[in-house]
């Protein structure tokens, strides 16, 4: 069985734990350690399972807690080259053998009993990708930090069991809201954050093409509230014929701590 589930996930920090039984990853560790740990533990995961952290981009809310939880677990770092650039000044000093590259668009890595494939991703940073993770005929795809969701992407997060996908703000909230106007130009860009409109169309979409389970993540503290994020995805996906209680699972990532686990059956068993 394959696990998802959000630690922690907003503009004040992200954490993303994949795994089964015997192999987990972490996409980003933008919190402390201290943090990161007790959400492992109230989700009932064991910290011992984690062979790897992986890097989305440099930013602080995905790096914070990079180098202290590699260096308390003895993990290491997978990254790509201009990432790891930007963010060496954040993450202290790492052994040698901990820091990974992670070639260009489209690398695979295999942990475990896990295959974990970078794809890029249009975002204002040094060269921003983020994850598909394939365990035997199951794929969770992470996906946040986004501007726009273009044919290519849609095409690499296509055929996901289940999606961890960006819902940063409600574009109301945002033109009205108390940020200065560059600021708000950077966030609606092609390489800013996804608005809640733009995520519902692309969860109606994903379940039309047979995704199952979604977390609508990254959620902006400011421009943005969880109810919110989920009435704009309901309402795209019953005006598309989707009954989100029957045909999908929905649920919104906490920016506080752990999150439900979305847990996906082998097709075979």
């Amino acid at each position: 069985m394959t696990e998802l589930c959000s630690l922690y996930s907003g503009s004040s920090g992200n954490c993303i734990y994949v795994g089964n039984d015997d192999s987990a990853i972490l996409i980003d560790a933008g919190v402390s350690g201290s943090r990161i740990l007790n959400a492992l533990e109230q989700a009932g995961k064991d910290a011992s399972k984690l062979k790897a952290i992986f890097v989305s981009h440099e930013h602080g809310d995905h790096v914070k807690g990079v180098g202290i939880i590699s260096r308390k677990l003895g993990i290491p770092i997978y990254a790509n080259r201009l990432t790891w650039l930007h963010m060496r000044p954040q993450i202290g000093k790492i052994a040698p053998e901990m820091q990974m590259p992670i070639e260009d668009d489209g690398h695979t890595v295999h942990i475990g009993s896990l295959e974990i494939q970078a794809f890029s991703t249009p975002h204002d940073s040094a060269d921003p990708q983020f994850y598909s993770v394939y365990d035997r005929d199951n794929k969770v795809t992470v996906c946040t930090d986004i501007g726009n969701v273009s044919e290519s992407l849609y095409e690499k997060i296509k055929g996901s069991n289940a999606v961890l996908l960006e819902s940063n703000h409600d574009v109301g909230m945002l033109q009205c809201g108390p940020y200065p106007y560059y600021l708000k130009q950077r966030i609606i860009s092609d390489h800013g954050h996804l608005s809640n409109d733009d995520a519902a169309a692309n969860v109606l979409r994903l379940t039309q093409d047979g995704t199952k389970h979604f977390i609508l993540g990254h959620l902006s503290k400011e421009n943005n509230y969880p109810d919110i994020a989920r009435m704009t995805a309901e309402t795209v996906l019953k005006n598309g014929g989707v009954d989100v209680n029957k045909d999908i699972s929905l649920e919104v990532a906490s920016r506080e701590g752990p999150g439900r686990t979305v847990c996906i059956p082998y097709a075979n068993n």
